[in-house]
């Protein structure tokens, strides 16, 4: 019975309290996600206020709470009561949070944020009387992945499939949420599309709880992505946004048939003639470039050997000329595609001079060669005798024969266009005839001195080549000093000694003729002493006229008659001697030098 009473006001005190909670209010406010980097520090704030009261309350208790892994079970990880603090044992957060208290609220603050701490955090506020309240905050958090790796296929892709082809594979590691991976084309983002764009993916969670995330794409190949790059695009969250990295692009290597093959002439350059190394280059659209087949539009059936794409013909004549063409093998044999170039080798024939390597002519006759060289190109010809130019195009005239006519002509036979191609070809020409002696005086006069000795030379043309005979008339004193002959020409000297008047006659013959030349040498006293005794008399009158005009300056010889000398002349009976001398300059110096030189005369002197 004493009992009773005491459980009545228990519940009396209970139904107090509980009208008092019925009035009193606690305020609580927490964000409903908090977002943070891996490895940094995570702050949950938790807002509260007691409404409807007096007063903040004496006795709060703040507790804090997570949610389990795997359930939906709570787990204190903190408790406070006043002075009371208390951080919870054996839990994931034990040693790595702090609680601190705000003007209207606490903080809870979590270090080095880990992956599994991606949870739902409860806050707590209890104010007994004053009223009590729960929050919860979903803590995030993030990771960004690795940068991406992509890796195109290393065989060719063949446009010829119907169905997409693998291009690439991307993959982002190690990123935390599940980050997202798109592709682009030259920068354009690719949508999946059935038939022409798939994109598999595969997610893999890490045991170290990050994602990995494979993304292949499978496109349909046209012809003109050979030149195309591709690139993966990652996305992934951060704090408060989504940020992404582009992969490296890559170019894939397409394969398509070939539609157009051209053929062309890659060496020598400019004109081709023969004797040259030719080459001749084919190349198509195709890719791979496909092996070549060569043959030439005279011969269709015969396949040329070549190397490649490259065709080699050496050395070229005129037989190769012609139109090549080259054509692609592909796997299914010839296509229809082909390439084609026209070939002509140049040529020139070895000239062809008429009269052919020499000539007869009789001096006074004409001449007319011709020099000709069957060419693919136009020639220009020019004729040369003695290394000089006597004429140009294919016609040589010669008129008037004379022996300056003889000699070998060279025609040389040039093209323009191809100086590289020349030829020439040659004549001699010989001219027959009498005698020609050299010299226009057919009859010579000369004066020697008696006891000098004289040179007489005579040169004569011809051919037959003459042979020159002397006969001399007056000296039996003279003999031949020289004698020399070359092609058609003949030399001799004769050296004679004057001991009276002579005559001399050169005889220059062949079979065709004589033709002869006259030497009169008129003999001469030493007249070169006289003119000596003359000169010497000369100067001695003029150096007594000088002294008598010296004494009759200084008065020594008187001017008047008394000093006059009476100078009478002698007659002269016939027993006295008068000797005229006369003398021929020219003549006189002439037979001197000649006596002089001797045998040193050269074979044009007479």
């Amino acid at each position: 019975m004493a009992l009773l009473p005491k459980i009545f006001l228990l519940l009396f005190l209970h139904s107090c309290l509980l009208n008092w909670r019925a009035w009193a209010k606690v305020d609580l406010s927490m964000d409903e996600s908090i977002e943070v980097y891996l490895g940094d520090s995570a702050e949950i704030p938790c807002r509260y206020n007691f409404t409807n009261v007096s007063h903040e309350p004496s006795f709060v208790i703040i507790q804090w709470f997570v949610e389990a892994v795997g359930s939906r079970s709570r787990v204190r990880i903190f408790y406070r009561e006043n002075n009371l603090t208390v951080v919870d044992d054996g839990t994931d957060y034990s040693g790595r949070i702090e609680v601190i208290p705000e003007q209207q609220g606490t903080l809870l603050i979590i270090q080095n944020v880990q992956l599994y701490d991606e949870r739902v955090f409860f806050c707590q506020v209890n104010g007994m009387s004053a009223g009590s309240a729960e929050g919860k905050a979903h803590l995030r958090v993030f990771a960004p992945p690795e940068a991406p790796l992509i890796e195109g296929v290393l065989d060719g892709i063949s446009v010829t499939k119907e169905m997409p082809s693998k291009v690439a594979s991307c993959e982002a590691r190690n990123g935390f949420p599940k980050p997202n991976i798109t592709w682009h084309k030259n920068g354009i983002a690719l949508i999946p599309a059935p038939g022409y764009v798939n994109v598999l993916t595969l997610v893999t969670r890490e045991s170290s709880g990050f994602y990995s995330v494979q993304s292949t794409l499978e496109y349909q190949v046209g012809k003109e992505d050979k030149d195309a790059h591709f690139s993966c695009e990652v996305s992934f969250f951060v704090p408060g946004a989504i940020r992404t990295t582009e992969s490296q692009s890559i170019n894939i290597t397409v394969h398509y048939p070939t539609t157009m093959v051209e053929l062309w002439k890659e060496s020598p350059q400019g004109l081709v003639k023969e004797g040259d190394t030719v080459e001749l280059r084919c190349q198509g659209d195709g890719n791979p470039p496909p092996p070549f087949i060569f043959s030439r539009e005279q011969d269709p059936e015969v396949k040329l050997e070549s190397k490649g794409d490259v065709l080699i013909l050496s050395p070229v004549s005129r037989l190769h000329s012609g139109l090549y063409s080259c054509h692609p093998l592909d796997n299914d044999g010839y296509t229809e595609v082909k390439g084609e170039v026209q070939l002509t080798v140049h040529y020139l024939d070895p000239a062809v001079v008429v009269p052919k390597e020499s000539e007869v002519m009789f001096r006074g006759e004409d001449l007319t060669a011709t020099c000709n060289a069957l060419s693919s190109l136009k020639t220009s010809t020019t004729w040369y005798k003695d290394g000089k130019q006597v004429g140009r195009g294919n016609t040589l005239h010669l008129q008037d024969a004379t022996y300056e006519t003889r000699g070998v002509y060279m025609c040389e036979v040039t093209v323009p266009s191809l100086p590289a191609l020349q030829t020439s070809g040659s004549v001699e020409i010989i001219v027959h005839g009498s005698p020609q002696l050299v010299g226009v005086e057919q009859k010579v006069q000369l004066e020697g001195a008696q006891g000098r000795t004289v040179n007489l030379s005579c040169e004569a043309m011809g051919y037959p080549l003459p042979s020159i005979s002397w006969t001399i008339v007056g000296s039996q004193n003279w003999y031949e000093v020289m004698n020399k002959a070359s092609e058609n020409m003949v030399y001799s000297v004769v050296s004679v000694r004057v001991t009276s008047d002579i005559s001399a006659l050169c005889n220059a013959s062949n079979n065709m003729g004589t033709e002869f030349k006259m030497f009169s040498i008129k003999a001469t006293e030493g007249s070169g002493v006289i003119i000596v005794v003359i000169i010497l008399c000369l100067l001695l009158l003029a150096f007594l006229g000088s002294i008598i005009y010296f004494l009759r300056k200084k008065g020594k010889i008187p001017c008047g008659r008394s000093g006059k000398q009476e100078i009478t002349k002698e007659k002269t009976t016939k027993d006295d001697i008068v000797v005229e001398m006369k003398t021929n300059t020219k003549n006189e110096e002439a037979v001197l030098l000649k006596a002089v030189n001797g045998d040193k005369k050269g074979p044009t002197d007479q």
